[in-house]
């Protein structure tokens, strides 16, 4: 089975669920095209997503006249396809704040992307987000070209659903995946309910044996750790105002704020403005071994997000054995169980933020390891990165037997 990977910009710090979930589809024989629309935008760190970055095609880097060769290939080839498909792209424009000329260029990457797949032998198209990636998947199935399927993350989908069209690209996708059963829910939203059926859970997943032998809880002073972007939707700030509120009582209390984005410079202001220079550190982005290194030095892993898909530190961290603190939002809920993997509190409520570090500071070091260790095995039962791969090769496969050849417009 040949799977072309249709990416917006790839490899990414944050997204190394991508990069797992190609390896495990790799792992069972299938073949992968990674065609990404531009490199990372941040600098990678991690010597896996380097690696990703050399096996990746970047479709922009092919230059503005390439696109416009293999519009022109189209168009003179299958000139009703090209009709529809410019049909559709204007369609999408109307629609979003983006503009028709960036539809255009969407619709010149999705002829390059056709072009490419041809040649290739790809069987089917995926998109990781249904943003401008699954616009493109499904432009160059529209020109001519296999079928496409996507996954759905949140929250940007969940966010603009209409400005991106996820109804459109969800009724015409040979299926669409949810991360989480929330997430299958908010596609159920927009997508027409002869679609409904086509829409799947297929998690994303951690590598069991980059966990296989969990530190222990370390001894001394509370640590606390969050990772993620620093950007609004993750909550950081309220983070800090929880920490201004527990420090009078736990001098000693520790965070590492691991990542980096838009918000580091307000961050920075506000940890100075309450005098936790002490109490806060920001390491700037990590990569796995470091990363791991943070978790094994914290008791536990704070959440404070507004707005998620199911984060993958909260995976990552409960693989490692460690109680998480997160908000009540999005799939969340499907993950971390109160009282018995960790706590959850409102979103956007720093004292119910602190008020669930001082429960953990309360416990006792055996009951912090007991959560850690159902944590762990929910997650190692949910979210193994080789079992959910095989999810979706089977909805691959399904997908290829069905459709075969593109459907006519």
């Amino acid at each position: 089975m040949k799977i072309a990977y249709i990416l917006n910009s790839y490899p990414q710090p944050s997204h190394s669920f991508i990069r797992r979930e190609i390896q495990a589809l790799e792992a069972q024989g299938i073949k992968v095209l990674r065609l990404a629309m531009r490199g990372p935008s941040a600098e990678l760190k991690d010597a896996g997503d380097k690696a990703e970055a050399a096996r990746s095609e970047y479709v922009l880097a092919a230059g503005a006249l390439a696109l416009l060769a293999a519009m022109l290939r189209v168009l003179l080839s299958r000139p009703g396809r090209f009709a529809a498909a410019l049909q559709l792209a204007l369609q999408l424009a109307r629609a979003s704040d983006r503009g028709a000329l960036r539809h255009l260029i969407y619709l010149g990457e999705a002829a390059f992307v056709l072009q490419r797949c041809t040649a290739w032998g790809a069987q089917h198209m995926h998109a990781h987000f249904g943003t401008n990636s699954a616009a493109v998947a499904m432009l160059a199935h529209a020109l001519g070209g296999v079928q496409y399927s996507f996954t759905a993350h949140g929250p940007e989908e969940f966010d603009a659903p209409h400005a991106l069209s996820m109804g459109v690209k969800l009724d015409r996708a040979a299926f669409a995946a949810g991360v989480s059963s929330f997430g299958r829910s908010q596609l159920s939203r927009w997508a027409g309910f002869g679609t409904w059926e086509r829409l799947k859970v297929v998690h994303c997943g951690i590598e069991p044996e980059k966990f296989a032998t969990p530190a222990p809880l370390p001894e001394g002073a509370l640590r606390l750790v969050s990772i993620g972007r620093f950007v609004e939707q993750k909550g950081q700030m309220v983070l800090v105002e929880a920490m201004a509120e527990l420090v009078p009582d736990l001098p000693d209390l520790q965070l590492s704020l691991v990542g980096d984005g838009e918000m580091r410079g307000a961050l920075e202001a506000a940890i100075r403005a309450a005098g936790l220079e002490r109490n806060i550190t920001l390491t700037g982005w990590l990569d796995e071994a470091g990363v791991q290194a943070e978790l094994a030095a914290a008791h536990a892993l704070v959440m404070p997000s507004f707005a998620e898909g199911l984060p993958m530190v909260v995976m990552e961290a409960m693989a490692a054995a460690r109680p998480v603190i997160a908000t009540y939002i999005a799939g969340t809920p499907e993950l971390v169980l109160p009282g018995q993997t960790g706590w959850l509190v409102p979103a956007s409520n720093a004292g119910a933020l602190a008020g669930a570090v001082r429960a953990l500071a309360a416990a006792k070091q055996d009951s912090r390891a007991a959560m850690g260790t159902a944590g762990r095995a929910r997650v190692l039962q949910r979210h193994d990165s080789g079992a959910e791969a095989e999810k979706l090769a089977a909805h691959f496969r399904e997908a290829i037997a069905q459709g075969g050849a593109p459907a006519p417009l």
